[in-house]
């Protein structure tokens, strides 16, 4: 049954500004992104041509969905091949006060059912904040599509009468993610410097700030208390890579 006139204008538009992005990111070499652009508006289109009764735009869209469809294997092949060659890298600049970069925003291109383990080296997961932070992005990691068994920790340890505050809460953390079969293994080190994350399907993203780039709220109900897309951020700038070898030997 062919679909009513204002549907499939709705999805004709909803298909070219997503696929006009698709265009912007890839000519702009952000890859990874305009491939799942790309993808997005070739399922849009293709309801468009299930919906379409008129034989000449059925062919002038099959035709668009082809050349779609050729370019986003093409960058399929490429970034695949990157990765296999351990090349790839991409660059995101966060800056000051932006907002829409939660962790789910950030990190949900790289998180799938292969993701079974995860390793964090982070020498600021101290103060209470920072073990919230640390708290967010756990909770991100126990949800599907991902499949974490185990999550390898690497920090450094307050001084003082402090630190007793900062195992408690680590020790909170890895409490409750044992309730739902994860494993927090948590590691002190006084010369650790660099903050990364990896996970075992490959991916490693570096945070200029680590995990603590989101800036402290003003007043008692502000938007993004809860919603941390809405919270404004520190500049800094975040390395993607993809290396077959996550675990460092």
């Amino acid at each position: 049954m062919a679909k009513p006139r204002v549907a499939l204008d709705a999805e004709s538009t909803a298909a070219a500004t997503v696929l006009k992005r698709a265009v912007e990111l890839d000519s702009e070499s952000r890859y990874q992104q305009a491939l799942l652009c790309y993808q997005e508006g070739i399922d849009l289109l293709l309801q468009v041509l299930k919906g379409t009764k008129d034989d000449a735009k059925k062919r002038t869209l099959r035709e668009k969905i082809s050349g779609y469809m050729d370019r986003a294997e093409n960058i399929k092949k490429y970034v695949d091949q990157e990765k296999e060659d351990g090349k790839y890298h991409k660059q995101i600049k966060i800056e000051e006060n932006a907002t829409g970069f939660s962790y789910e925003t950030l990190f949900k291109e790289y998180l799938n059912e292969t993701v079974t383990e995860v390793w964090i080296e982070d020498p600021y997961i101290r103060q209470i904040h920072q073990l919230y932070n640390l708290l967010r992005f756990c909770e991100m990691l126990i949800k599907k599509p991902c499949n974490v068994k185990t999550i390898h920790l690497l920090t450094s340890l307050d001084k003082g009468c402090v630190k007793e505050s900062q195992r408690n809460g680590l020790e909170e953390i890895k409490t409750s993610l044992s309730r739902h079969g994860v494993l927090l293994e948590i590691e002190y080190s006084s010369s650790i410097h660099d903050r990364e994350i990896r996970f075992n399907n490959g991916w490693m993203i570096k945070i200029g700030r680590g995990l603590d780039y989101f800036k402290k709220l003003q007043g008692r109900f502000p938007l993004g208390y809860h919603d941390f897309d809405l919270r404004p951020c520190h500049e800094t700038t975040v390395d993607i890579f993809h290396n077959k070898h996550t675990k460092k030997i």
